[in-house]
């Protein structure tokens, strides 16, 4: 799910389990309800009265707000997601890769790469994002399209935006949404995870008004079942988020023994994803890593700036990553998910 355009939206469970967090208490629905004071068809009225001030359309306002109800399901959800981490420890890399990146998913990448080649290099043609990491996205957001959510997603984000504790994102979701369903897409379709990311990309209704793209001219961005559409919205949050083409997202180096890394530590403090970014080194030129005794094992150019990363400690496996990494990271604030992407982006092509 993009993460830059959140805000302090949570990172995805998965990725959020391997950082080594706790979950919060969950409240009642009691509880919720006591916390603001209103109730929620009061509020519900209060956002189809902005949705109306924004232009959205009074049938759609009706059609995507018949019959809703809090869901108690999402409330519990979204109150059990990780927070504060217990510790400065990580847990190893390499287990993670070998369940996000293996056989299966590779394979259906490769299949996918193969089956819209020529989609496929339209888009890296259009946008210059690489093939294989538009189909490595794909393939970790929803399996190649196969798990995309079913929750209701106007009932859910109602539900988060009415519970309060982050009424701003959710309520900025959910009139969002009801421009999207102004498009033409009915309830039915706008269906997704319960924190409200949709269809093939999983991008919010705040992410998809801005940059999901039609990819295929017949005048619509169809992200839920139309590849042409997908690979291109893909391919334009990249674009968007600083890719730089022809640059890899990083390439495996290989480190001297007794090589000290935490002699080059950063000593910048992220304002987001602070425990992401901490792990990653000075960035250097390719030049000065050589110097340093830190060799490239694929081409990267000497002047390329590039950060040293050995997740798992010396004598594991070490990357040196480039900007196109932090592009990743856009998508997904997570050193795991965006070294999965990249690993599995280059399997798919190799």
């Amino acid at each position: 799910m993009p993460f830059s355009r959140l805000a302090s939206f949570a990172i995805l469970l998965t990725a959020s389990v391997a950082l080594g967090v706790v979950a919060a208490p969950v409240p009642t629905q009691a509880q919720v309800a006591a916390r603001d004071g209103i109730g929620f068809d009061a509020y519900l009225e209060q956002i189809k009265a902005r949705a109306r001030s924004e232009g959205v359309r009074e049938a759609t306002i009706q059609r995507m707000t018949a019959g809703l109800t809090p869901n108690d399901r999402v409330i519990r959800l979204d109150q059990g997601q990780p927070g504060t981490p217990t510790s400065r420890g990580y847990p190893a890399l390499a287990p993670y890769i070998r369940t996000h990146v293996n056989p299966q998913r590779i394979a259906g990448g490769k299949r996918v790469y193969s089956s819209e080649s020529g989609i496929l290099r339209a888009v890296e043609a259009e946008y210059g994002v690489p093939a294989s990491i538009i189909v490595a996205i794909f393939g970790h957001e929803t399996a190649y399209g196969q798990i995309k959510g079913d929750f209701d997603l106007s009932r859910s984000l109602a539900t988060l935006a009415w519970e309060g504790r982050r009424r701003e994102l959710f309520e900025n979701e959910w009139i969002a949404l009801m421009k999207v369903a102004d498009k033409g897409y009915s309830r039915s379709e706008l269906v997704g995870s319960y924190a409200g990311a949709f269809g093939n990309p999983q991008f919010l209704p705040s992410v998809y008004m801005r940059l999901a793209t039609d990819g295929d001219g017949d005048g619509r961005a169809n992200i839920f079942s139309n590849r042409a559409d997908t690979f291109a919205s893909i391919a334009n949050y990249f674009r968007d988020a600083g890719w730089r083409t022809g640059q890899p997202w990083g390439v495996r180096a290989a480190v001297p023994g007794g090589f000290n890394v935490d002699a080059y530590k950063s000593e910048l403090v992220s304002p987001v994803c602070s425990r992401v970014h901490e792990r990653h080194s000075q960035w250097k030129t390719v030049r000065e890593w050589r110097a340093l005794g830190v060799q490239p094992q694929s081409y990267l150019g000497d002047d390329v700036l590039t950060s040293l990363f050995q997740p798992d400690g010396p004598g594991t496996p070490a990357w040196l990553l480039t900007g196109n990494y932090r592009v990743i990271l856009e998508y997904n604030c997570s050193n795991y998910y965006a070294m999965s992407v990249g690993l599995l982006a280059d399997e798919i092509v190799n």
